[in-house]
């Protein structure tokens, strides 16, 4: 059984809800159609002592229905490797076995809510979210291995930071190893808190990226082996 997630700091979630509050292009639309509240964060969180992580852009439709991030299309790309992983090659069986595979690892996105349209939330909004998304990271998670999912995933670790390191995150993006090799960063939020974590960059697991997506299972199972996702492994 997996240990139950931790809940929100009072002030981190009080904080989203304020932010989201003065947030354009939330997409209210679809959070009314599934009767959810838009100002509530869409956080999967995961075990503090959870070893290793996921960071992505945002959530989508399915992850609004069910209140909970990498549910949906891409996100199940991630849970069948998971499956995988964790259960001797074997195909992941249905919904509720994807959602329970999810519990020893911890989960987060650049702003935890569904923008209008589904496209990138901008530079401005991803900088106003990032010191409670950062706190979330440095203080409430005590792993350090963030598998990353696509550029914008990648590059939020740069916002807000020096230019050392938003440099630093640039050349490695362009490199052509830069979805084998790792690199760490140290993250700020902003009040002086900061912690180092290390990268580990995937492209972004949706059906418009044609360029990656036929490449993407391969590329997380070599990941998971890379990280040593295994069973009596999950936690630090």
């Amino acid at each position: 059984m997996a240990t139950p997630s931790p809940a929100i700091p009072t002030p981190i979630h009080a904080r989203f809800r304020e932010l989201a509050a003065q947030t354009e292009g939330i997409d209210v639309e679809v959070y009314q159609r599934f009767g959810k509240d838009p100002l509530e964060p869409i956080l999967g969180l995961g075990p503090d002592d959870s070893r290793v992580g996921f960071f992505g852009r945002d959530p989508g439709r399915d992850e609004v229905q069910h209140g909970e991030p990498f549910i949906g299309a891409g996100g199940q790309l991630v849970r069948r490797a998971l499956y995988r992983a964790l259960h001797a090659g074997k195909l992941l069986p249905d919904f509720a076995a994807s959602r329970e595979i999810g519990r020893d690892f911890y989960w987060a996105n650049t702003v935890p809510y569904k923008p209008f349209g589904n496209k990138a939330w901008s530079t401005r909004i991803k900088q106003r979210f990032q010191p409670s998304v950062a706190r979330l990271l440095i203080e409430q998670w005590r792993g350090d291995s963030l598998i990353t999912l696509g550029r914008e995933a990648f590059l939020w670790f740069g916002l807000l930071q020096s230019r050392e390191t938003r440099e630093k995150l640039d050349a490695f993006w362009l490199r052509e190893d830069r979805f084998s090799e790792a690199i760490s960063i140290t993250l700020a939020a902003g009040d002086g808190v900061a912690r180092e974590f290390r990268l580990y960059p995937l492209p972004h697991p949706s059906p418009l990226n044609a360029s990656w997506y036929g490449r993407f299972p391969g590329l997380l199972d070599a990941r998971l082996q890379q990280l040593n996702v295994a069973p009596g492994t999950l936690r630090r």
